[in-house]
C-alpha cells in the first residue's frame, strides 16, 4: 500500500533531479561552447590578460564533462581546448623568442604588458611552457657572461674571480629594475638567475683549472675559495633557496663554551680567535647557531679537486712551525720556575693547536670529504712529532750513579745537592712538559670530536687519534717515572749507608738516624717544587706520590734485610727510624705547604700497609728466639709470611749461628700448611690455603669491583 502510495513521488523526485542535472548540464555546455569559440579568438589578438581568467573556467568547466566524452561534440570541443592551449604555448614561446632572442642583439626597452599576462596564462599551461620561458630567459641573460669569461680570456683566471661576482650582481640589480616585475614572484628569477650563474661558474672554473693546474699555488686557491665562499654566503642572505634541487647544507656551527681550549671555542674568524686568546675572554654568552646556508658548494666545490695543493702547504707550514718551535725551546730554555701559579703549558703547544682549529675550520669550509682525512693524517703526523721533538726529545736524561761511596761520605752529606740527579730547573722543566702533554692529551681528544662533527657521516669512522693520545700519555708516565727515580735515586745513597751501619754496637737509642735526616732533606727539596708545579694536574702529582711509595718503601725493606746482625738496641733505633720515616710518607702529599690536605686515601693505604711490614720485621728480630716455637708463632703471627727466605732473611738479622738456624727452620717448614701437590714442592716459597671464609670475602671483593667498574 505504501509503495503503491509513494510510487508517483518517487518518480517525480527522479524526475526533478535529472531535469536539473540535464538544465546545469546545457549551462556548462553553453558556456564551454561560448568560452572556447572567445578562447580561439582572444589567442589570435594576443589578449594574454583575459586568456588567463577564460583558460581557467574553460579549464574547470571541462572538468564536468569527462564522462560525456563519449558524446562527439563534447570531445570536439576537449579537442579544441587542447589545440588552443597547444598554440597559446607556441605563440607565447615565439612571442618570449621575439622579445629576446638567442642570437644577436637584445632589443631594446622593457618589458611589455603582453608578456606580463603571457606569463600568467603560462602558469595555466602544461609546466613544460613554464620551464621553457625560464630556461630560454636566463640562457639568454647570461649569455654576455659566457663570452666575457671565455677560458682564453684574462679575467678568466682565479687571480680575477672577483669580477665574475661583480658583474652577476650588477646583473640581479638590472633584472631588478627592468624585469622584476614582467615575471609572477612565484617564479623566483632573481634566484634561478643567481643559481644557474653558479652552476655555469662552477663548471667554467673546473675546466679551466683542469688546463692550468700547475699554476695553481696555495695563496691563489685560498684566495679564489675565500671570495667564493662570501658569495656563496651573500647568495645565503639574499636567497631562501627554495629553487635549489642539489643544494648542499652547511653542518651547524657549535656555540662557545667557556675553556682554554681552542676546539671548545666559537668558530669564527681567525682574526676574532686570536683576540679571545689574548684577551682571555672565555665567558661570553653563548650565541645562537647560525642557520643552515643551502648555497654552501654550490659554486667552491670545483676547488676539492685541488685542495691536494692546500694539504701539502699545511703539512709543509707545519713541520716548519715545529722546526720553529725546536729552535725557540733551544734559544730560551726551559721554563722559569713558577712556585704560584703551578707548572706552566709550554706556549707552543696552544699555538699548534690554534693553528689546527684554523686549518680544520678553513678546510671544513672547503669540503668535509676526503681532504679532511688528508688533513687529520697531517694532523696526526705533527701531534707525534710535537710529542718526540718538544716533550720527549726535552726531558732532562737521568745519569748512572758513581760507585765507590763510603758510610762516613754518606752520612755526612750536608745538604744532599751532590746526589740529587735533577736541578730545580731541571724539575720544572720535567712538571711543565707533564702539564703540556696533559694539555695536549685532553686536546687532542677534543680535536677528534671537531673533526668527526665536520667530516660527512660516512668517513667519522675513519677518524681515530687514539694513537697520538696514548703518545701523550706515555710522556707522562715518563715524566712521573722521571721524577720519582729522581727521589729514589737520591734517597739511595741514605739506604746504602742505613745498610752498611754497625747495628750490632748500637748502645742506646737516640733520636732518628743520619740517613733518615737524609731521606727526609731530599724529600722536602724535590716534593714541595713538584707539588707546586703540578698544582694544575693535581692527580698526576697524586700519582708521583703512589708510584714513589711503591718504589721507595720495597726497596727501604730490601736494604732493611741487609742490616745484619742487629743487636737489640740497634732494632729498637731501626724501629724508630722506621716510625719516623712513615709519618713523612703519610704527610708527603702536602709536606712544607701552608695549606694541609688530607692524603688521597690511595696513597696512605699503600703506605700504611708497606711501612708497618717493616715494622713487624723489626718487632719480629727484637723478640727472643727462645723458647723456639714461641718466636715462630710470633713470626706467622706478625707477618704472616709463609716464605722461608723471608724467615731466613730475619734469622739472618738477629745474628744465629748456622746450626740454631737448621732447628728454627725445621720448626717453621714443620708450622707451614700442607703444600700443593706439583712441581711447585715445599721449597722457596709456600703460600697459606685460604679458609672459606677468606675465599668467601674474596669473592665479595671481586663482585664489589667488577660491579664498580661495571
Amino acid at each position: 500500500m505504501v509503495k503503491e502510495i509513494t510510487r508517483d513521488i518517487k518518480q517525480l523526485d527522479h524526475a526533478k533531479r535529472h531535469l536539473t542535472t540535464s538544465i546545469t548540464t546545457l549551462n556548462h555546455l553553453h558556456m564551454l561552447a561560448g568560452g572556447v569559440d572567445s578562447l580561439e579568438a582572444m589567442t589570435r589578438r594576443r589578449q594574454y590578460g583575459e586568456v588567463a581568467n577564460l583558460l581557467q573556467g574553460v579549464m574547470n568547466v571541462l572538468e564536468h564533462f569527462h564522462k560525456y566524452m563519449g558524446i562527439p561534440q563534447i570531445r570536439q570541443l576537449s579537442e579544441r581546448v587542447k589545440v588552443a592551449q597547444t598554440e597559446l604555448g607556441q605563440q607565447i614561446l615565439a612571442d618570449f623568442e621575439e622579445a629576446f632572442p638567442s642570437q644577436g642583439t637584445k632589443r631594446p626597452g622593457g618589458p611589455s604588458n603582453v608578456l606580463r599576462d603571457a606569463c600568467l596564462v603560462a602558469n595555466i599551461l602544461d609546466p613544460r611552457i613554464k620551464q621553457e620561458i625560464i630556461k630560454k630567459f636566463i640562457k639568454q641573460h647570461l649569455s654576455e657572461y659566457l663570452v666575457l669569461f671565455q677560458e682564453n680570456q684574462d679575467v678568466a683566471w682565479l687571480d680575477k674571480i672577483d669580477r665574475r661576482y661583480a658583474w652577476i650582481k650588477r646583473q640581479l640589480v638590472d633584472y631588478e629594475e627592468k624585469y622584476g616585475r614582467m615575471f609572477p614572484r612565484e617564479w623566483y628569477m632573481t634566484e634561478r638567475i643567481a643559481v644557474e650563474f653558479c652552476h655555469i661558474t662552477r663548471t667554467e672554473l673546473a675546466k679551466i683549472m683542469r688546463t692550468r693546474a700547475k699554476e695553481i699555488e696555495v695563496k691563489l686557491l685560498l684566495f679564489a675559495i675565500q671570495r667564493t665562499t662570501n658569495f656563496e654566503g651573500f647568495l645565503a642572505k639574499r636567497f631562501s633557496g627554495c629553487t635549489l634541487t642539489d643544494g648542499t647544507l652547511q653542518k651547524k656551527l657549535d656555540s662557545p663554551s667557556p675553556s682554554t681550549n681552542p676546539f671548545l671555542e666559537d668558530e669564527s674568524t681567525p682574526e676574532m680567535e686570536e683576540l679571545a686568546l689574548e684577551k682571555g675572554d672565555l665567558d661570553q654568552p653563548k650565541k645562537p647557531k647560525v642557520p643552515d646556508n643551502p648555497f654552501h658548494g654550490i659554486v667552491s666545490k670545483c676547488f676539492e679537486p685541488h685542495l691536494y695543493v692546500y694539504i701539502e702547504s699545511q703539512d709543509k707550514n707545519l713541520g716548519e712551525l715545529i722546526d720553529r718551535f725546536v729552535t725557540d725551546f733551544k734559544a730560551q730554555g726551559p721554563p722559569k720556575p713558577n712556585m704560584d701559579e703551578g707548572g706552566a703549558v709550554l706556549p707552543s703547544c696552544a699555538d699548534l693547536f690554534v693553528y689546527y682549529k684554523k686549518c680544520m675550520v678553513q678546510c671544513s669550509q672547503l669540503s668535509t670529504g676526503e681532504p679532511m682525512i688528508a688533513l687529520t693524517t697531517i694532523f696526526q703526523k705533527y701531534l707525534r712529532e710535537y710529542a718526540w721533538k718538544i716533550l720527549s726529545g726535552n726531558l732532562p736524561k737521568t745519569t748512572s750513579s758513581s760507585g765507590g761511596l763510603t758510610i762516613s761520605s754518606l752520612l755526612k752529606e750536608k745538604e744532599g745537592s751532590e746526589v740529587a740527579k735533577f736541578t730545580l730547573e731541571e724539575l720544572c722543566l720535567i712538571c711543565s712538559i707533564l702539564s703540556t702533554a696533559e694539555y695536549c692529551l685532553a686536546t687532542t681528544q677534543q680535536l677528534e670530536e671537531k673533526l668527526k662533527e665536520k667530516v660527512d657521516v660516512s668517513l667519522t669512522e675513519r677518524i681515530n687519534l687514539t694513537g697520538e693520545m696514548d703518545t701523550f700519555s706515555t710522556v707522562i708516565s715518563s715524566g712521573i717515572q722521571l721524577l720519582v727515580q729522581d727521589l729514589d735515586a737520591a734517597c739511595d745513597p741514605a739506604l746504602t749507608a742505613m745498610s752498611k751501619m754497625p747495628w750490632q754496637n748500637v748502645e742506646h737509642v737516640g733520636d732518628q738516624s743520619p740517613y733518615v735526616t737524609s731521606v727526609i732533606l731530599h724529600i722536602k727539596q724535590n716534593v714541595p717544587i713538584i707539588r707546586d708545579n703540578l698544582a694544575s694536574t693535581r692527580k698526576y702529582f697524586t700519582q708521583f706520590c703512589i708510584k714513589f711509595a711503591n718504589s721507595f718503601i720495597p726497596k727501604f725493606i730490601t736494604h732493611l734485610f741487609k742490616c745484619k746482625p742487629i743487636s737489640m738496641v740497634g732494632a729498637e733505633q731501626l724501629l724508630l727510624d722506621t716510625h719516623s720515616l712513615k709519618v713523612v710518607l703519610l704527610d708527603l702529599p702536602s709536606i712544607g705547604s701552608q695549606v694541609v690536605r688530607k692524603a688521597p686515601a690511595s696513597y696512605t693505604k699503600i703506605v700504611v700497609k708497606g711501612m708497618t711490614r717493616a715494622e713487624m720485621i723489626l718487632k719480629v728480630v727484637m723478640a727472643p728466639h727462645e723458647p723456639l716455637e714461641v718466636f715462630v708463632d710470633n713470626y706467622i703471627k706478625l707477618l704472616t709470611d709463609y716464605n722461608t727466605e723471608t724467615f731466613q732473611k730475619i734469622l739472618d738479622m738477629k745474628g744465629l749461628k748456622r746450626n740454631e738456624q737448621s732447628s728454627m727452620l725445621e720448626l717453621f717448614r714443620q708450622r707451614l700448611p700442607t703444600p700443593p701437590s706439583g712441581p711447585e714442592g715445599s721449597g722457596s716459597l709456600s703460600l697459606l690455603a685460604p679458609t672459606p671464609e677468606q675465599e668467601s670475602s674474596r669473592i665479595r671483593k671481586l663482585e664489589k669491583l667488577i660491579k664498580k667498574r661495571l
